[in-house]
């Protein structure tokens, strides 16, 4: 009698899930405008402190029928500076078209996997072109107002919301998806968070104005706000120091309530940022503003934006 011997079914082999979020190469373009647009802004820093904003007198040209530097031009090495800085625009168009692209491939990408389309996230690829084509527009006009401080300001602010748009696709490009939002903490420490973000701007917006006031204007011709430089400087280490203490809040709210690592963790870096940009503030301040440190407190600045920007993000996921 033959014996036949029983064989128990595999199981089927998993499947493996679609993920709603985007690719890591798609990712790493939206990263690289983020970098791109942050360091826009120290070049203008560098372009304001060599006193180089009218390097190209003129605008889109350099100088009147050139569109380029002329060994004729009254201005010597600050026009290679000026039309440096302006070169740089068509690297942030280059990628900010790489992120509209992008963004596309990332939509096909998820409608052949069955998953849902995320149009957020088109929608914010948009940001860095729509942006830069702006900025290119605010750049000529400050140029043409012959560097009026609040049109410089503007300028710097324009830079800032942009960044703001571009996190905001960096960090909704890593969740899963946007049909159901789950918070991570309790209201009141959400609330904390997004407090917090308004009083950086707030600092961003008397920072600027602390620049309108002070000596470095880009241009020794260029005029300079009329207020009292230490009044307005006052008046942002003031908003500097609520906005410490709304952050060491947020830091105790985190740790109570039990927040994901994650969230503890940019606090904790945007603290050690906020100090050290402290610092270099009350350094700028008692050293009468030496270049140098304007340069590294503009890429402070920037730093501590976009990593207050970076926490309310992680106190939510996205499915």
């Amino acid at each position: 009698m033959s014996q036949h011997a029983t064989q128990t079914p595999s199981p089927p082999a998993a499947t493996a899930v679609p993920c709603g979020r985007s690719t890591r190469r798609i990712r790493g373009i939206y990263i690289a405008n983020l970098v791109a647009q942050a360091g826009i802004v120290v070049t203008g820093a560098i372009v304001r402190i060599t006193e180089s904003g009218l390097g190209c007198p003129t605008w889109p040209e350099c100088v009147d029928g050139s569109i380029i530097p002329t060994s004729t031009q009254e201005e010597e090495w600050q026009k290679y500076v000026e039309f440096g800085n302006r070169l740089l625009t068509f690297v942030l168009l280059f990628l900010a078209i790489a992120a509209v692209v992008a963004a596309l491939v990332d939509r096909r990408r998820r409608a052949r996997a069955g998953l849902p389309a995320r149009p957020a996230l088109v929608a914010l690829a948009f940001v860095p072109i729509v942006g830069t084509v702006g900025q290119a527009v605010l750049g000529g006009i400050t140029v043409l107002t012959g560097l009026h401080p609040l049109i410089v300001g503007a300028h710097f602010l324009l830079s800032m919301l942009i960044i703001a748009g571009v996190v905001a696709l960096v960090a909704r490009s890593g969740d899963d998806g946007d049909s159901t939002t789950e918070w991570l903490v309790p209201r009141p420490v959400r609330l904390l968070a997004w407090v917090l973000l308004a009083a950086s701007a707030a600092v961003v917006v008397v920072g600027v104005l602390v620049t309108s006031t002070g000596p470095h204007s880009g241009d020794s011709t260029a005029e300079r706000l009329a207020w009292d430089p230490r009044t307005v400087a006052w008046l942002h280490a003031d908003l500097v120091l609520l906005f410490l203490g709304l952050l060491v809040g947020l830091l105790v709210a985190l740790t109570v309530t039990h927040a994901p690592w994650r969230a503890r963790r940019r606090a904790y870096l945007l603290l050690g940022i906020a100090l050290a940009q402290g610092l270099v503030g009350y350094t700028q301040y008692f050293t009468g503003l030496p270049e140098l440190l304007v340069v590294i407190h503009v890429i402070g600045a920037v730093l501590v934006w976009i990593a207050v920007l970076f926490i309310p993000p992680a106190l939510r996921t996205r499915t």
